[in-house]
């Protein structure tokens, strides 16, 4: 018997209110395939707006093909931004307000007019044709202690709890951002001034257009169209990072004033 997405997205939201650790579904919550995961997370997305806002944007997680393999999918995954976890840096998190933080450090389109993919296609023209402004961003995401190594057991949750985003925090933006070379541009981070890592915007599905372009054809398969004023943010330049209390963190997108983000107990 198919799970109801309702059931299955209450079921989520409780994981969420009491920070319990990440566990499988239980008997009769399970969605049967990704089509039944992603009816789930429309109705968590519905649930968690009463709390958070509206949704306003989008998030793509596992753009990478290792991390893909990892939890058992051969693509992406789409999730939702609300408004009330939407900020503007430089801003502050707590750790004790989830069940464990992560972050990742992304770069974010805002669009400038509607994003439709008829039949479900979308190229890289379509995609920069839409975009408003581009800035760096904070992605704000909770795995709840995932075991990472026994996610591909567990992919259809990881889609049904809005791929874990916990919201963004967007800094500088630009709108003259087609005299940034996207696929080229360099993303460092740094913890308390410490170097951790560093990416370019190739890493993202080869170009961050088309990842955005896959964002629109996702919306497009499940019925929806990303719209003027959405925000989206592309995936992560580097490895997630678990951030911990009294930290500071800086992500550096070249051409772009620095992003900074505390972490508070």
């Amino acid at each position: 018997m198919t799970a109801s997405p309702t059931r299955t997205a209450r079921w989520l939201l409780e994981q969420h209110r009491d920070r319990r650790t990440f566990r499988s579904f239980p008997p009769g919550i399970r969605p049967a395939n990704l089509a039944d995961a992603y009816r789930a997370q429309a109705c968590f997305v519905d649930l968690k707006a009463r709390d958070c806002g509206e949704p306003v944007g989008w998030k793509i997680a596992l753009s990478n093909p290792a991390m893909q393999r990892l939890v058992g999918l051969d693509a992406p995954v789409a999730g939702r931004l609300l408004s009330g976890q939407v900020v503007a840096g430089p801003a502050s998190t707590r750790v004790g307000a989830y069940g464990r933080l992560l972050i990742e450090f992304e770069i974010a389109v805002e669009l400038g007019s509607d994003l439709p993919a008829p039949g479900g296609r979308c190229s890289r023209e379509q995609a920069g044709a839409a975009v408003a402004a581009v800035r760096p961003a904070f992605e704000l995401a909770d795995d709840r202690s995932a075991d990472y190594a026994r996610l591909g057991d567990e992919a259809f949750q990881m889609v049904a709890d809005n791929a874990w985003n916990e919201g963004a925090v967007l800094g500088m933006r630009r709108e003259d951002w087609t005299a940034l070379d996207l696929e080229a541009i360099a993303g460092r981070v740094f913890c308390d001034d410490v170097p951790v890592g560093g990416g370019r915007g190739g890493d993202l599905m080869g170009h961050p257009l088309d990842a955005l372009a896959w964002l629109a054809a996702s919306a497009a398969s499940r019925g929806m169209t990303m719209r003027r004023g959405d925000v989206a943010i592309l995936g992560s330049l580097v490895t997630s990072r678990f951030p911990k209390a009294g930290e500071r963190w800086r992500f550096e997108l070249e051409g772009f004033e620095p992003l900074l983000l505390s972490i508070e107990p």
